[in-house]
């Protein structure tokens, strides 16, 4: 492993767990793949908050749109093996559909381009309000005919994906489940793996959870029911590690994979972007494609009744990040990028030298926390309360162990200054100094902000926090 991952990895556990807190989340799963071998795995908070379980790396979730992926695969397995072809319209396999709807081909069903409705005219299932549809609801929403023209632009459809399911079916005489589970998930190695719920009672599992509002605390959601016609949209149940894996070997770069390295690269390609929104990602064949700075990735993103959940892999790099939520809110999109940008700054700025790995450790004041991540001659200070910690980080170069100078900071803050790093009797670093700022271990923060606490309780003024202009 190079030296810049391990010092990495060290830190994303200790930036999540920060996150987890001050975003009172019920639980997150994260794995990290390099190479195709897992680097990392964790676990933080609760499978259910009702019951207290503990959230362990084997819980499994419900990870939803994950689902297309792995469809994806399939066809692409049953392409290579000359059983169908993409640009093969759906009618060819799936009969009784509405004309323009089966003659949808199948490169445009897998990148979204059908023009198929997205969920239906009642997507209750989404809410629990009713069960997933069955074959014969899925064909009757789709009787209608397309919402709009094919090839239009890219518009998202799980039942599109609900028919390929169908098409999966038809070309092979098997349950969709049944072969996936023998010809896709098993020779990936995923143990941790189903196409659909329910799983076996015995086996952990991570319930979901709604919002904190409008009731003013979370709700389980219990997220153990089969999805039936749509589990080749949003069935599939893993845990963090198996897709860190799965995606992992997807990449054109991985040495073995379930499917050619063609297929991967033709799956990966960008397709359609996405103009109408913020974040430029695209679609491929069953993935979403997007950059993080320099970074380009391919992945997808899955939410289910109370779970929010993500993965992206880094082919350039031989990285994949997975990152699960069980909550409604949950924050597995801006965590996974996250992740990114702090393996990233890794990889640019390089593993600690020995002068600056010296300065580490979390540092507060009233104002939060900030962490300093030695890199090669350097310090950055990030702040594990933002979704991407090394926003704008300040960077300081050490002189001794003691003392160092900030070679780069905002206009608004310290450019130019020093920085100090004190140790008390014992040789145990005990304040830092960055600027005329001193910030103490958190403990030592936390009994300043409890006395004073204490002196505004009797209407003090000196207990009472000053206006600051910044």
């Amino acid at each position: 492993m190079k030296r810049w991952l391990g010092a990495a990895l060290d830190y994303l556990p200790r930036w999540l767990e920060h996150q987890m807190r001050v975003s009172e989340q019920p639980g997150c799963a994260i794995a990290v793949a390099h190479d195709g071998k897992l680097v990392l795995e964790q676990a933080f908070g609760h499978a259910n908050l009702a019951q207290r379980t503990v959230l362990t790396p084997q819980h499994r979730f419900r990870v939803a749109s994950h689902s297309k992926t792995f469809t994806t695969v399939a066809i692409m397995k049953l392409r290579e093996a000359g059983r169908l072809q993409l640009d093969d319209r759906i009618g060819r396999h799936v009969s009784g559909l509405h004309r323009d709807v089966a003659a949808g081909t199948l490169t445009q069903l897998l990148s979204h381009t059908a023009g198929l409705v997205r969920d239906g005219t009642d997507a209750g299932q989404w809410h629990d309000r009713r069960p997933f549809l069955d074959e014969a609801e899925l064909r009757a929403d789709l009787a209608d005919g397309l919402v709009i023209d094919a090839n239009a632009r890219l518009k998202y459809s799980n039942h599109g994906y609900g028919l390929l399911g169908l098409a999966i079916e038809a070309v092979t005489g098997e349950p969709y489940g049944a072969w996936m589970q023998r010809e896709i998930i098993a020779p990936a190695g995923l143990e941790a793996t189903s196409p659909d719920a329910p799983i076996a009672p015995a086996l952990p599992f991570a319930n979901g959870h709604s919002a904190k509002w409008p009731l003013g605390r979370r709700v389980v959601i219990a997220g153990d029911n089969p999805t039936n016609a749509l589990a080749s949209a949003t069935g599939f149940v893993s845990t963090a590690g198996d897709l860190a894996r799965f995606f992992g070997s997807l990449s054109p770069t991985a040495k073995r994979g379930v499917i050619g390295k063609a297929s991967r690269r033709l799956m990966w390609h960008r397709q359609w972007p996405d103009p109408y929104s913020s974040l430029n990602r695209w679609y491929g064949l069953g993935t979403m494609c997007g950059s993080v700075a320099d970074w380009e990735w391919f992945g997808h993103t899955g939410g289910f009744q109370g779970t929010l959940t993500r993965t992206a892999c880094v082919p350039a790099q031989g990285l994949t990040v997975t990152v699960l939520t069980n909550a409604a809110d949950g924050l597995s999109n801006a965590w996974v990028d996250g992740a990114l940008q702090v393996l990233r700054a890794h990889a640019v700025h390089g593993a600690p030298s020995k002068r600056a790995a010296a300065w580490s450790g979390r540092w507060w004041t009233l104002w939060g926390a900030n962490d300093l991540l030695p890199m090669d001659g350097k310090v950055l200070v990030a702040n594990p309360a933002l979704a991407n910690p090394l926003l704008d980080a300040t960077e300081f170069t050490p002189d001794s162990r003691e003392r160092g100078r900030i070679t780069l900071a905002g206009a608004f803050g310290n450019h130019g200054e020093t920085v100090r790093l004190r140790h008390d009797a014992r040789g145990t670093a005990s304040e830092f100094w960055l600027g005329g700022t001193k910030m103490l271990p958190e403990r030592r923060v936390a009994k300043e902000l409890s006395a004073r606490e204490g002196r505004s309780a009797d209407g003090s003024p000196d207990g009472a926090a000053a206006d600051v202009d910044v």
